[in-house]
């Protein structure tokens, strides 16, 4: 069963069950989920907790005898295995599925790590589990699902807010929800039984975003030129690699090209042959319909130019460069725009 983070709280006041897969990249919501399991665990008896870690050294077995193993002191216990790939390997598949079967009821088993794909989550030993149990894959927050977050956060813990305060807030802190709830806490110290207004928050609140290329190829592709040179001075600020920045642009312009090149022929685009899947499909169909021929031949003339510049250690500002060849991305007319 699949429950997404800000539904587990309800879920689990409901019931525990035998086992818990907690899987993803966002640090905070795997944190306050695998906290509420380990509570709600500890409530009901589960007071015997052992913790595994699977590795390079990691013996299989070692969990088939903990879930075994109880002292004399308790009848109930919770195993945590931290599996940072989430590929138990064969061995590890095999005793995963083996355990789906003969787990007592006096036995938790909660498996963590970071994010799965389909791969994993289509495996024997993962279906295995998840009959008996919970998945839970924690996933940056962008947008209106950070903007839904912050609200019912703030909510939670008592805070009165504006709701332009609180969009205010999801724009300080994109990228990282673990400052925007530091931040949260911070307002909750500093304004007690005040409400939150934009204010406040920009008297407060640090600008925390966080960003990587990954997120700025997607809001490239999406169009929004002003949110694109703003996580462009971000990872500036980061201290980010030009050369990084720069082969992931070229990467783009490749997959375009190929793309349009289908697109003119009347080939039907085979997605999965470019490695895009369903839910970055719509952004590159807007590219597509924006972005013509002449475009991709002007981002792959300065993409050659700036690759010369960078080799021969002639780029004065890098970022700027980057900056027009991004906006080109989104079918900006800088023709008779220098970039050097």
């Amino acid at each position: 069963m699949q429950i997404y983070p800000d539904r587990f709280e309800s879920h689990i006041n409901k019931g525990l069950a035998s086992f818990y897969m907690v899987f993803g990249d966002e640090p905070l919501q795997k944190m306050l989920t695998i906290e509420a399991i380990r509570k709600h665990a500890a409530t009901q008896g589960f007071d015997e907790r052992q913790q595994l870690s699977v590795d390079n050294q990691f013996a299989w077995h070692s969990l088939t005898e903990a879930t075994q193993t109880l002292s004399l002191f308790s009848s109930k216990q919770f195993i945590e295995l931290d599996m940072p790939t989430g590929k138990p390997g064969a061995e590890g598949s095999k005793v995963l599925s083996e355990l789906a079967q003969s787990i007592s009821a006096d036995t938790i088993v909660l498996l963590h790590g970071l994010k799965i794909g389909k791969d994993v989550q289509n495996t024997k030993w993962f279906k295995a589990l998840d009959k008996k149990g919970v998945y839970v894959p924690c996933y940056p927050l962008e947008g209106k699902q950070l903007d839904n977050w912050i609200s019912n956060y703030m909510r939670k813990v008592g805070l009165k807010t504006t709701p332009s305060a609180s969009a205010l807030l999801s724009d300080f802190c994109e990228g990282n929800l673990l400052a925007a709830k530091q931040e949260i806490d911070k307002l909750l110290l500093l304004y007690p039984e005040q409400e939150i207004d934009d204010v406040k928050i920009e008297k407060a609140v640090i600008d925390q975003s966080r960003f990587n290329v990954f997120q700025l190829v997607d809001v490239m592709l999406s169009g929004d030129a002003t949110k694109t040179v703003k996580m462009l001075h971000r990872l500036e600020a980061e201290g980010v690699e030009p050369t990084i920045i720069a082969w992931a642009l070229t990467r783009e312009w490749q997959t375009l090209s190929q793309l349009l090149g289908n697109k003119a022929s009347g080939q039907p685009i085979n997605w999965n042959q470019h490695r895009i899947w369903g839910n970055r499909q719509g952004l590159y169909s807007a590219a597509m319909n924006r972005l013509k021929q002449d475009n991709l031949n002007q981002i792959r003339a300065k993409l050659q130019i700036l690759d010369q510049r960078i080799k021969q250690s002639q780029v004065h500002r890098p970022y700027v460069e980057l900056c027009h060849i991004c906006l080109l991305f989104i079918a900006f007319d800088l023709t008779h725009m220098a970039i050097g």
